[in-house]
């Protein structure tokens, strides 16, 4: 077997994060993102006080309200600017991904695919970092080291432009927000399994399936001629193009998304009356900015990335959590949380009734 081979066969075997040059990622996202709206230092400061200060605050009645991570010690929220977020979220990814061991070739074939892998990812942290108002990151260490997993990211410039914007009452918006983020920190806080779950399944979906082109086609050809029924859309492009093992991953990560961020709508909603004033006018505000209509470009761009399948979690994760709280309560609710058997299931989703039998 030839040098060359080796070397190819060495690549692919690779996490596909370390494909991608993290560094010149960073520095093209930053060179590319725009400044946030201008503020005043006096502004900016008290703004990052006040974000730092409802980050606190929200997680009290979060996990009053959840029943999740009670007497756990609360972790400081990191307040960043949109480059701030950008250097942040290319750690995470680059460990997400797992690329924190792992070195590329130096030879010049790695090297330039390694850049140009780089310069993609620059391109949507660039696009994310305008967009992006709070996230947890459960993949970077916290301050307090392995002890304390996972970082809480608030981007006060997406803050600050969204509630002018909206013409909300800045101080409920900034603990509005914070409600939710949180309500993410006490997820994975209370149930350290969530974390795992998740990189199991993203390596299963980023590892190189070791296919060939010949059997990518016969794959494909075999599916499409099936008579077995596919989903639409884009989970029927993913149903094709995935391997069978990638596409549960596929499909197991949907499903947690989908119940993390209704989770967390449903929390900040039921928080959300009893400690910020103006919740109605916000959540009004805020939806309708969801769903307004873009421009083609950025229409786009949120679908090669995914934003509208996102908003599709939002709307139906939280529909799920409405109705089994509704019925069982949240403390029964909570035996969600137990291991990845009591996770809902892609058609339980749609109906909850469904997941209170097999698992209730």
């Amino acid at each position: 077997m030839s040098e060359s081979v080796v070397d190819q066969a060495v690549y692919e075997s690779e996490p596909v994060g370390a494909r991608i040059d993290w560094g010149f990622a960073s520095s093209t996202a930053k060179r590319l993102t725009r400044p946030g709206p201008k503020t005043t230092a006096y502004t900016r400061d008290a703004a990052y006080a006040e974000l730092d200060d409802a980050a606190r605050r929200a997680e009290g009645p979060v996990r009053e309200v959840t029943g999740l991570a009670d007497g756990l010690p609360i972790p400081t929220a990191r307040i960043l600017d949109r480059k701030g977020w950008i250097d942040a979220a290319s750690l995470s990814m680059r460990s997400m991904l797992g690329a924190d061991d792992a070195e590329l070739d130096d030879g010049i074939l790695a090297g330039a695919t390694a850049k140009i892998g780089g310069l993609q990812a620059g391109g949507l942290l660039a696009f994310l970092s305008t967009a992006i108002l709070g996230q947890y990151d459960p993949f970077t260490v916290g301050s307090g080291g392995e002890s304390d997993p996972g970082v809480l990211m608030l981007v006060a410039p997406n803050i600050i432009a969204v509630e002018r914007t909206l013409k909300v009452v800045p101080s409920d918006f900034r603990l509005w927000v914070c409600l939710h983020e949180v309500t993410h920190r006490v997820q994975f806080s209370a149930n350290p399994w969530l974390r795992n779950y998740m990189q199991d399944n993203i390596e299963i979906l980023t590892t190189d399936a070791g296919e060939s082109a010949t059997e990518v086609v016969s794959r494909l050809t075999k599916s499409l001629k099936s008579d077995q029924p596919r989903e639409k859309g884009v989970l029927g492009a993913m149903q094709l193009l995935q391997t069978p093992e990638q596409y549960d991953a596929f499909r197991r990560m949907m499903v947690l998304g989908t119940l993390l961020e209704g989770h967390a709508d449903h929390v900040m909603d039921a928080v959300g009356p009893a400690q910020v004033p103006t919740v109605e006018s916000i959540r009004a505000a805020f939806d309708k900015r969801r769903t307004a209509p873009r421009n083609p470009v950025q229409r786009i761009i949120r679908a090669l990335i995914g934003m509208d399948a996102k908003l599709a979690q939002y709307i139906r994760g939280k529909a799920f959590v409405d109705a089994v709280v509704g019925e069982v309560g949240m403390e029964r609710f909570n035996t969600i949380w137990t291991s990845p058997e009591t996770m809902p299931l892609p058609e339980e989703i749609d109906e909850p009734s469904a997941w209170i039998r097999r698992v209730l």
